[in-house]
């Protein structure tokens, strides 16, 4: 009999990712979407609109992280064998501007959907995603499950909690939970307002003389950035373990933002340096300036690895958004892979 899954955050990269990834393999899986006056729902149309796609096995709950009473409700009728905590406010930066927002859906909307699943009674596995962001100003390169936390975001902070609070459940009323320390992950599906699909973005329009500059802000910063659509196989094996346990999910290799400008850019034969500039506006109040994820536990016990390269990835985002432009140019609606 198929397995059913409950993702929050479907609509998101590593959601719509974890949905294909699910369906793939004959789940049911019902997503939490959040109402609102336009369709959110991009990442899934190319499900739809795919007959071989598993979109008959696709279900859209309108729910909330910050409404506990609707969570139970959704458990206690769809009866998940496994949730997927993908929702967040994800943005480190907008959490400064918006704390407790950040706090209310990243923090406490964790523990309002493990009391949910706790209340119910059912024998759900629960995947709570971590962030590397909790590291902050690291203790320790690289980082590893046994690093201590020192999150320099209120994301970060709210992050942390999640990540407790799921121990705490797995330890006192014997939750199978675990948390996945997922590192940087990118795609051609990531948001537009982070720096990786800014830049893809911005080189696409650049190359095709819709934009002449780019205004970033910490150029020096170092991040270990992998492929978003092979992280989520980790999430999923983590579920398939006998006992829950945390994992660190990242490549060990970490590269400065001026780095990806030189690939993104070199990609395409152009320039960075004239198009570039500083801008004050995008700077953290505190800064994080090197994350670097082990994965060895990850590879020991779930025989899981990164394969895409830094390089690799970079160029598959560059030529995805070229592509995405000449779509829209065209009239065409296409999904990114």
């Amino acid at each position: 009999m198929a397995k059913t899954a409950l993702l929050t955050g479907i609509t998101g990269q590593d959601g719509s990712y974890l949905a294909e990834f699910l369906l793939a393999r004959g789940y049911e899986v019902h997503g939490i979407i959040r109402r609102a006056s336009t369709f959110n729902t991009g990442r899934l149309e190319h499900i739809y609109a795919d007959p071989h796609s598993g979109r008959a096995r696709l279900f859209l709950h309108y729910g909330d992280l910050s409404d506990a009473s609707a969570l139970a409700r959704l458990i206690a009728k769809i009866r998940p064998e496994e949730v997927y905590n993908l929702a967040a406010q994800s943005h480190v930066r907008v959490s400064f501007d918006s704390p407790e927002y950040t706090t209310d859906v990243t923090a406490t909307g964790a523990v309002r959907l493990l009391e949910a699943i706790r209340e119910v009674g059912l024998p759900v596995r629960y995947y709570q995603a971590s962030s590397s962001e909790m590291f902050g100003k690291v203790r320790e390169v690289p980082q590893t499950e046994t690093t201590p936390f020192y999150p320099r975001s209120p994301y970060g902070c709210a992050k942390v909690y999640a990540y407790w609070i799921t121990v705490n459940y797995r330890e006192s009323y014997g939750v199978h939970a675990s948390n996945g320390i997922l590192f940087n992950h990118e795609s051609p599906r990531r948001g537009e307002t982070f720096v990786t699909r800014k830049i893809t973005r911005a080189v696409a329009h650049i190359l095709a003389g819709l934009q002449d500059k780019l205004y970033l802000g910490n150029l020096d910063a170092k991040r270990d950035w992998g492929y978003a659509k092979e992280y989520v196989e980790a999430m999923w094996l983590m579920l398939q373990q006998e006992q829950p346990d945390d994992y660190i999910i990242a490549t060990n290799e970490t590269h400065s933002i001026r780095e990806f400008l030189d690939a993104a850019f070199g990609a395409v034969n152009l320039d960075w340096k004239r198009h570039v500039e500083i801008d004050p506006r995008y700077y953290r109040p505190a800064e994080v300036d090197l994350l670097i994820g082990d994965y060895g536990k990850a590879r020991r016990q779930l025989g899981w690895e990164p394969k895409t390269k830094f390089a690799d990835l970079v160029k598959l985002m560059v030529d995805a958004d070229i592509q995405l432009l000449k779509d829209h140019r065209e009239g065409k609606i296409k999904v990114t892979a």
